[in-house]
C-alpha cells in the first residue's frame, strides 16, 4: 500500500513516497499536485511509521541535525549498473564530501563511463537520501535535475553549502 506525506524545506517542499517497508521515491512536487506540507496533517504519516520518521530524519538534515539517514529504500526497477552506481553514492560519499562523476564511476566498479554517470544521477529515485546532489564535475558543479523548475542549479548549491561542502556564496 503506498504512503505519502511531504515536508517544506529550505528547498522547496519535498514529497516522499513508501510502500511501508522502504521508502520508494522523494520528489518536488510541481504546482497544484502539492501534499500537505505539514507532517502530521497527513493521513499517511499516521499509518506508516516508516513515512513519518522519513519525514522526521529529513526535517532534521535540513535542521543541521543529521548527517545521515537511517532509512531502508527501494530504488526501484534500475538496470544492476544504475544500481550499482546510486549504491556506491549512498555508501562512500558522506556529508560534506563530493565526488566527481569519474570518481563514482570508478567506485561503483562498473564500466560505466563518466559521462553516463549524469544520466544515473538524474535516474536518482531518492534525492537527498541518496546524495545524487553531491556528484559534481570536475570542473564545476555539473548539474541537478532536483529542485523547483528552472532551480536545479540553485537547488544543488545550497544543499552543497548546508553540508559544508562549497563556501557559502558571498551575494
Amino acid at each position: 500500500m503506498p504512503f505519502t506525506g511531504s515536508i517544506g524545506t529550505p528547498v522547496g517542499v519535498l514529497e516522499v513516497h513508501s510502500d511501508g517497508a522502504a521508502i520508494r521515491r522523494v520528489t518536488w512536487p510541481r504546482a497544484g499536485r502539492t501534499a500537505p506540507v505539514a507532517p502530521g496533517a497527513s493521513a499517511d504519516v499516521e499509518r506508516d511509521p516508516l513515512l513519518a520518521e522519513a519525514l522526521a530524519q529529513l526535517g532534521a538534515f535540513f535542521a543541521g541535525e543529521r548527517s545521515v539517514f537511517e532509512l531502508p529504500f527501494d530504488l526501484g526497477p534500475q538496470s544492476e549498473v544504475t544500481n550499482a552506481v546510486l549504491r556506491a553514492l549512498y555508501d562512500t560519499v558522506l556529508l560534506g564530501e563530493t565526488v566527481t562523476y569519474g570518481e563514482l564511476a570508478q567506485r561503483s566498479g562498473t564500466a560505466v563511463p563518466a559521462r553516463a554517470i549524469g544520466s544515473i544521477m538524474g535516474a536518482n529515485p531518492i534525492p537527498i537520501i541518496v546524495p545524487c546532489h553531491r556528484v559534481v564535475a570536475s570542473d564545476g558543479l555539473g548539474g541537478y535535475s532536483g529542485g523547483a523548475p528552472g532551480e536545479g542549479l540553485l537547488t544543488k548549491r545550497w544543499l552543497l553549502e548546508h553540508e559544508g561542502a562549497l563556501p557559502a556564496a558571498l551575494f
